[in-house]
C-alpha cells in the first residue's frame, strides 16, 4: 500500500514512526509500536546507559522487528549511551537537541540509520550535510521541547530545502494527519501523544486520563525564557512556574522547580504536581486502544480521508 523512501529505508511496513518520549517510551511500546507495522522507538531522555542496554534487550526479546533508540544530546550520559547503542547495533537512532555529527561515522559503520528531530529549515540544512538518512520535522503543536514552527509551515519548507527524506511531526493522531504531511511532502509521521493513550504505554493511569480529559486549550508552553519550551497540560505546576517566569527568575530557579516532575507525573500519577507532557492533538483523543489498533486506524482510515478530497477537487 505505501511506497514511501521511510518505509525502504527503516524496512518498515507503515511510514509510521513512534516519538521518543522519555519515560515512558520504553521497550514495550516500542515493541508494540514495531510489532504493528510501524517504528518504535525507545526514549533515552536521560537514562543511564545500563539502564539503555536494559530496555534495548528486552525490546529485542519482545519484537524480531526494526526499533530504533532516540537519545537526547544534551543528557549528561550522552557518549556513554551512544556506546550502548553502538555495541547493541540499534537499527536507527533518532536524535534531538544538538548536532549528532561527530557520532555519525560509528553509527554507519554498525548500519545504524540516523534521523536527527530538526525544528528550522537552517539546523535541517546542516545536519542533511553530515550525512544523516533522513530528518523528522517537528512543529511546535508537539508535547515536550518544542521548536517556534508550526507543523503546517515547517514541513513543506524543509521538504524543499533537503534531498533526504522528511518525516512530520507535531499535531498528527489519525488518517487526516497522515494524508496532510503527505500532502506536504513528507515520506513519514512521527506520532507521539496518540501512543501516550494506548494499553501498551506504561504511563501512570493518572498521566492517560489527563491526555484523554484534554481540551484543545488545555496546554501551554513553559520555559520559553530559558530557552528550552516545553509544551504541558496546564496545571498547579505549570502555574507557578510561568509565575515564575513572569517575575524573571533565573533559569537556575526555573530548572530547579522542574526538575523530576515528568517522572512525577508519568510513574507516581501526580498530574497537578507534575510535568504532563502532551502535544496539542490531546484534545482529539477520547479512549485508550492497543497500539495495533491505532496503527490499523491510521492506515484503514487514508482511503476514507482521500476519497473526501477527491470529492472536493472534482
Amino acid at each position: 500500500m505505501f511506497n514511501s523512501d521511510i518505509c525502504k529505508l527503516l524496512n518498515i511496513k507503515y511510514p509510521i514512526m513512534q516519538g521518543g518520549m522519555a519515560w515512558i517510551g520504553t521497550s514495550e511500546l516500542a515493541a508494540a509500536v514495531s510489532n504493528a507495522g510501524g517504528l518504535g522507538i525507545i526514549g533515552a531522555g536521560h537514562m543511564p546507559p545500563d539502564a539503555l542496554r536494559n530496555e534495548i534487550r528486552k525490546a529485542k526479546s519482545f519484537t524480531n522487528k526494526p526499533f530504533g533508540v532516540n537519545i537526547m544530546l544534551m543528557s549528561p550520559f550522552v557518549k556513554e549511551v551512544m556506546a550502548v547503542v553502538i555495541d547493541e547495533k540499534v537499527p536507527v537512532v533518532t536524535t534531538g537537541a544538538g548536532n549528532p555529527g561527530e557520532y555519525i561515522p560509528a553509527l554507519k559503520e554498525i548500519g545504524s540509520k540516523v534521523i536527527p528531530v530538526v525544528a528550522s529549515v537552517a539546523l535541517a540544512k546542516r545536519l542533511a550535510r553530515t550525512g544523516v538518512d533522513a530528518v523528522i520535522a517537528e512543529g511546535m503543536e508537539s508535547g515536550g521541547h518544542i521548536g517556534e514552527i508550526t507543523t503546517m509551515a515547517l514541513v513543506p519548507q524543509i521538504v524543499d530545502a533537503v534531498d533526504i527524506p522528511v518525516i512530520a511531526a507535531g499535531g498528527i493522531a489519525d488518517s487526516r494527519g497522515m494524508v496532510a504531511a503527505f500532502a506536504l511532502g513528507a515520506q513519514g509521521v512521527q506520532i507521539g501523544s496518540r501512543f501516550v493513550a494506548s494499553e501498551e504505554c506504561i504511563a501512570h493511569e493518572n498521566y492517560k486520563k489527563a491526555v484523554l480529559k484534554a481540551k484543545d486549550r488545555s496546554t501551554v508552553i513553559t520555559g520559553v525564557s530559558t530557552g528550552h519550551p516545553v509544551r504541558v497540560i496546564a496545571n498547579k505546576l505549570t502555574r507557578e512556574y510561568l509565575e515564575l517566569e513572569k517575575n524573571g527568575a533565573s533559569v537556575e530557579e526555573l530548572e530547579k522547580i522542574g526538575a523530576g516532575k515528568l517522572h512525577l507525573a508519568t510513574h507516581k500519577g501526580d498530574v497537578d504536581n507534575g510535568s504532563v507532557m502532551i502535544g496539542q492533538i490531546s484534545g482529539m483523543l477520547a479512549e485508550l486502544k492497543s497500539v495495533d489498533a491505532i496503527v490499523q486506524d491510521l492506515v484503514n482510515g487514508i482511503p476514507n480521508v482521500m476519497n473526501d478530497i477527491k470529492n472536493i477537487c472534482k
